[in-house]
Formats: C-alpha cells, sequence, structure tokens
C-alpha cells in the first residue's frame, strides 16, 4: 500500500487526521526543505527566499531562515477545485497524483443535494497504477493566512473525513521524482461506519440517475458533473470516467453538451487574505 499505517491525529474537534509515509518534505525550484507540521496545523512548511541552514535530524526536521520565514502551503485540487478554489493562491500548477483515481462515491447534502436527497460528490480511491490530474495551488504568508484558509477549506470539504498527504508531479517536469511532496489533499475513508458520508460505488446508470435529479443551495449536481468535465478539459486531461458518466446523466435530461457553470455556494465566500495582491 502507498499510505502507511501512522496517522497523526489533529485538533480533535475537527475530527480529521492526517495520513503521511514520513516527514513531508517540500521540494519547488530545485530547493528542498523538510519539517514537521506543527500540531494545529496539517501542512505548514517555513520556506527560505533566502540562503538557509538546514538543522534537521531523524527526528526533527525544520529549516531555519536567516532573513525571513515564510509560510509554504500546497493543496491539490481534483474536483471543483480546479475551477473554483474559492481563496487567493500564489501559484497553480497543473499535475497529477500516482495511485489514485477519481470516484463519485461519497454524499454531498449540503451544497448540491439535501439530506433527504444526496447528491454524489467527488473523492478518491486508492488503486494501484492509476493516475489523477488536476492542480496544486501554493499559498505563502504568515500561519494566520493559513489557519483563514484551512477554515474556509474545512467548512467547504466538511464531507471528507481525512487530510492526506501525497506525492504531486508536475506536467511536463520528470515523472519519476515528485516535483512536490507533502502536498495536502482532501480524502475518505471508503467505509460507511467510519465516514457518515461515503455511498460507496454503484452502476454507472444509477449514479447517473442521481446525480441528474439531486439539487440543493448551490445547485443541480449535473451541473457540478458537466463543469468538471469541462475543468479537465480546459487543463488539457480528459477522464474517461468523468466523460461516460456526464454522457450517461445526458442521456436521462437530454441535456446540451454545453456545461453549465455552477455558483459557490453564499456562505463560503471568497477569502480576502491580507498581504496577497
Amino acid at each position: 500500500m502507498y499510505l502507511a499505517n501512522n496517522l497523526i491525529h489533529i485538533q480533535p474537534k475537527l475530527h480529521f487526521h492526517i495520513v503521511s509515509t514520513t516527514a513531508p518534505t517540500i521540494t519547488y525550484n530545485s530547493r528542498s526543505s523538510t519539517c514537521i507540521p506543527p500540531i494545529n496545523s496539517p501542512n505548514f512548511y517555513r520556506h527560505s527566499r533566502t540562503p538557509y541552514r538546514d538543522l534537521s535530524s531523524p527526528n526533527l526536521h525544520f529549516v531555519i531562515c536567516e532573513e525571513e520565514e515564510v509560510m509554504v502551503f500546497w493543496i491539490f485540487g481534483y474536483g471543483s477545485l480546479i475551477w473554483k478554489p474559492g481563496f487567493e493562491y500564489d501559484e497553480k500548477v497543473v499535475g497529477f497524483i500516482k495511485d489514485y483515481k477519481r470516484v463519485f462515491d461519497l454524499a454531498c447534502i449540503d451544497h448540491m443535494g439535501t439530506p433527504e436527497n444526496p447528491a454524489r460528490t467527488l473523492t478518491l480511491e486508492q488503486e494501484e497504477g492509476a493516475i489523477c490530474w488536476g492542480v496544486a495551488y501554493r499559498v505563502s504568508g504568515d500561519p494566520e493566512k493559513e489557519e483563514e484558509i484551512m477554515a474556509y477549506l474545512e467548512r467547504r470539504e466538511c464531507e471528507y473525513d481525512r487530510k492526506t498527504l501525497i506525492d504531486f508531479y508536475k506536467e511536463g517536469a520528470e515523472l519519476e521524482q515528485p516535483w512536490l511532496t507533502g502536498v495536502l489533499v482532501f480524502t475518505s475513508t471508503p467505509d460507511k461506519a467510519i465516514c457518515k458520508y461515503y455511498l460507496g460505488p454503484a452502476p454507472m446508470k444509477d449514479m447517473a440517475h442521481q446525480i441528474a435529479v439531486s439539487s440543493g443551495p448551490c445547485g443541480k449536481n449535473k451541473n457540478y458533473l458537466f463543469q468538471l468535465e469541462k475543468a479537465l478539459r480546459e487543463i488539457g486531461h480528459d477522464d474517461e470516467y468523468v466523460i461516460e458518466l456526464a454522457n450517461q446523466v445526458r442521456k436521462i435530461v437530454d441535456w446540451p453538451k454545453e456545461e453549465t457553470k455552477i455558483t459557490a455556494p453564499a456562505t463560503l465566500p471568497v477569502i480576502k487574505i491580507r498581504g496577497v495582491a
């Protein structure tokens, strides 16, 4: 298995945990630095923009910057974060993660569905050899900024019970070695007894029917699917699974090929972060 069994629990009140194989490492622009995230953060890095001294040891990994300490936070988007992150970021990079694929196996009861009639939304399923394309966002600043963004993401991604640290491979870069490691992604436990929003797999026609008829405060489930199909095409990486499911939905609703853009929920406004233009 790609993921180790060491689960580091953080912020018990949020009921989240990090799944990681090693102490996360950031590798960016041919410079590498390592650190262990603080207890109240899933992915906090001190990244030096100036020469630094690495005081890491086998059990303690951190970087002391001679002139400047900057938090660097990376998150991978494989669903609506691709086209609407909802937060200010410094850099957006197209790429993929290995040994995961996207599946519509998670319930959504507050955005595109309701508790009585849940919609289907994306999560990741582990599969050896699979590739999932998406985008990684870089955010830098101070801990307060990271806190604000994480609060927004946890509210938006409330159906997911895991924060997982993964390797990220940049489009056009070396494919054998990850361009970044320790990138945060929201995932779910594939067990209904553990993750209450996990629906599990279903026949394609059944999923298509559920998506075709579901709607919630933020719009219709089918619009989310069509927008995902469009967003993946725009970054140059169609997903056959998404295309097949979208075509099944079109057969049910007689929907035109042009996708409809969904709106962000009114309760999740774009956060304007201090210090970001």
